[in-house]
């Protein structure tokens, strides 16, 4: 794990997420996208949007990379 594996889990106990399995690079890449194809500040905002549907949705590894990918689909067409 890096460093920043280690902070997101650390975070994720501490929201009461405990057992999250996250991909931090695709969190980032979404990040990247949305600070390059929109403007700098989409990324914290887009990151937050597709993290709350992925929750909304049911929050498995799956509903993570769905919401993911859809929100990094909606970055690479505006």
């Amino acid at each position: 794990m890096t460093e920043l594996d280690d902070w997101a889990a650390h975070v994720a106990e501490e929201l009461g997420l405990s057992g999250l399995v996250l991909d931090v690079d695709a969190v980032l890449d979404l990040a990247s996208v949305a600070a390059h194809n929109v403007v700098r500040p989409a990324a914290p905002l887009t990151t937050f949007l597709a993290g709350l549907a992925a929750g909304q949705a049911g929050g498995s590894p799956d509903d993570i990379r769905d919401s993911i990918a859809r929100a990094t689909a909606v970055c690479e067409t505006s």
